[in-house]
């Protein structure tokens, strides 16, 4: 008797090994050395979830419910998540001195978003040398600080455990009430964003800055990064200055009001960690922190989100709706058709996602509209940002924030590709207008 070999397609191998790593995750998780207490079922999965998908919302609390050992895993699945399975595959191939077959280097394209195949494998060196250097760089200026505060045994271990945690985008904190109690020092603000704004960026735009070492010779992908980077952080910042200097930062000093106000306006894009009581913001920051976790990081980042670039192709193709022009132009440069109409997909696919998740969540849990959307969205988003309800959520109500957690982070793209046949257009029909707007 024959059986037929299964051919699964890059974008389902990477759900599926996503998918291993998590349930890994979750039964390490419930070892009993792992937390001193038991962790129900649920709550595991949603942990193990959370921490491979760098998102950073918690069920539980991470110091109080898990050991050194069940911390160690969740900082093992965060770095693993963070930085890709495929790349750490990549990795243990080239100490082997393997070869990278194409199957292999077609499934690292796709856990990386890149559009090509070529410097694949040089990008994945430089990502370990790059992370590994920062994350190292970062745990002893942090130690500077919190080893005289915590001893060297703790203080060494907590500056080792944000370090990874921020670069990658992951939001855990050893502390229930994340970076609260250090608003206003410039050394941790300083050294906790430059993680998250730094491994937020893409490895694409580190490797590219890394050898052109100027920005008048970069690459298009890394300019829009890196410009649109300064520019978002800068505007949320004044925004929510102006919107919260009665509010939350009220009490605070000047220089304390603008550590806050910094920390919090590029803290949502994906990187988990506040300052600031997230459930006592006014309204309308709330609504300007949803678009920010919507929008999220940069392409093969350690990010989430709909992804930076993206958000600007929307941006660029309705201004040049909006001036009557065919093509969309930016550095003398001229975006191609696929790339927009990706984007329009990956938005639309994400908005669609969201909107079910808030309306099911609406049915099943007694919470405010505003605090649902948030969760979700940071969820989707991988920001690991809360308005305080996500501990309560009932079971399906978790079950449904996995889901959204996972889908954020291999992106609403790859789930549809991993679902879909991909055909052939072989036949090409006429055109014929119809009516919009």
């Amino acid at each position: 008797m024959k059986f037929k070999q299964i051919q699964l397609s890059p974008s389902q191998l990477l759900v599926l090994v996503f998918l291993f790593f998590i349930l890994l995750g979750t039964l390490l998780l419930k070892l009993p050395f792992a937390t001193p207490e038991s962790v129900n079922w649920i709550d595991t999965l949603f942990t193990a979830t959370s921490a491979m998908t760098v998102t950073g919302l918690v069920v539980v609390d991470t110091a109080a419910d898990y050991t050194v050992f069940g911390q160690a895993i969740i900082l093992i699945l965060i770095q693993i998540g963070g930085l890709g399975i495929m790349s750490f595959a990549v990795l243990i191939f080239i100490m082997l001195g393997k070869k990278i077959g194409l199957k292999e280097r077609l499934l690292i394209q796709q856990s990386l978003n890149q559009t090509s195949l070529g410097g694949i494998i040089q990008l994945i060196r430089n990502l370990f040398i790059y992370s590994f250097i920062i994350e190292m760089m970062a745990m002893v200026v942090l130690a500077f600080r919190w080893v005289p505060e915590y001893g060297w045994k703790h203080g060494v271990y907590y500056s080792l455990f944000h370090s990874v945690s921020a670069f990658n985008n992951a939001g855990f904190s050893v502390w229930p009430d994340s970076l609260m109690r250090y608003e206003g020092d410039p050394l941790v603000n300083i050294v906790i964003t430059s993680l998250f704004i730094i491994g937020g960026i893409g490895f694409t735009v580190l490797s590219d800055l890394w050898h052109k070492r100027s920005l008048k010779n970069l690459s298009l992908h890394s300019k829009l990064m890196i410009y649109g980077t300064f520019i978002i952080n800068i505007s949320a910042m004044i925004m929510i200055f102006l919107l919260e200097y009665q509010n939350t930062l009220g009490p605070l000093p000047l220089n304390e009001k603008l550590w806050g106000a910094y920390f919090q306006a590029v803290t949502p894009r994906t990187a988990g960690f506040n300052t600031l009581d997230i459930g006592s913001l006014r309204e309308s920051t709330i609504t300007l922190m949803l678009l920010l976790m919507f929008v999220g990081a940069g392409s093969a980042s350690t990010g989430g989100g709909i992804k930076l670039t993206t958000f600007l192709v929307i941006l660029l193709s309705v201004i040049t709706f909006l001036k009557g022009k065919k093509h969309i132009s930016i550095a003398r440069k001229t975006l191609k058709d696929k790339l927009i109409i990706r984007s329009l997909a990956i938005s639309t696919i994400s908005v669609l996602l969201i909107l079910t998740a808030v309306f099911i969540l609406n049915m099943t849990e007694p919470k405010p509209f505003l605090d649902i959307l948030f969760e979700v969205v940071s969820a989707f988003g991988t920001a690991g940002l809360s308005m305080g309800i996500t501990a309560d959520l009932s079971p399906l109500g978790k079950v449904i924030m996995i889901f959204i957690m996972f889908l954020g982070k291999l992106g609403p793209l790859t789930l549809a590709f991993s679902l879909a046949r991909p055909e052939q257009e072989n036949i090409r029909y006429s055109s014929e207008d119809i009516l919009t707007g």
